[in-house]
């Protein structure tokens, strides 16, 4: 059985998390995207140094930068790409999630659902 592919990164995302890494301590393996309660939407995306693997972390690799999904967030994940922006009002990771139902205006928090494992297989075999 193969498993569904949590997320993927940008180049632009890739780069910025080895720019994260190289101007770390030095003990960081990556970075670990999560989610938690909170903001005015209900969720916020979290992204903190990953100094350790979990033994049931997804990993997601591109052009030598590691990001470490942790397993609470998995099924809100599913299918987001990473990316990263610089704007003229604001820089950050930016988060392509189809299982994002909504966002607040201050896009600082966002409604999450459970990716939907029974359409995607379903949609796998009709491929």
């Amino acid at each position: 059985m193969s498993r569904f592919t949590v997320m993927s990164m940008t180049d632009a995302a890739a780069a910025r998390v080895k720019d994260i890494l190289a101007a770390s301590d030095g003990d960081a393996l990556g970075i670990r995207v999560g989610i938690k309660k909170g903001g005015c939407a209900g969720m916020e995306y979290t992204i903190d140094m990953a100094r350790e693997v979990g033994p049931t972390e997804d990993v997601i690799e591109r052009d030598g930068a590691k990001v470490f999904v942790a397993p609470e967030a998995v099924l809100f994940l599913l299918g987001t790409e990473m990316d990263y922006e610089e704007t003229v009002l604001r820089s950050g990771f930016v988060f392509r999630n189809p299982n994002q139902i909504s966002a607040c205006g201050c896009g600082e928090s966002v409604e999450l659902k459970q990716a939907d494992l029974a359409a995607m297989a379903q949609a796998g075999r009709a491929s």
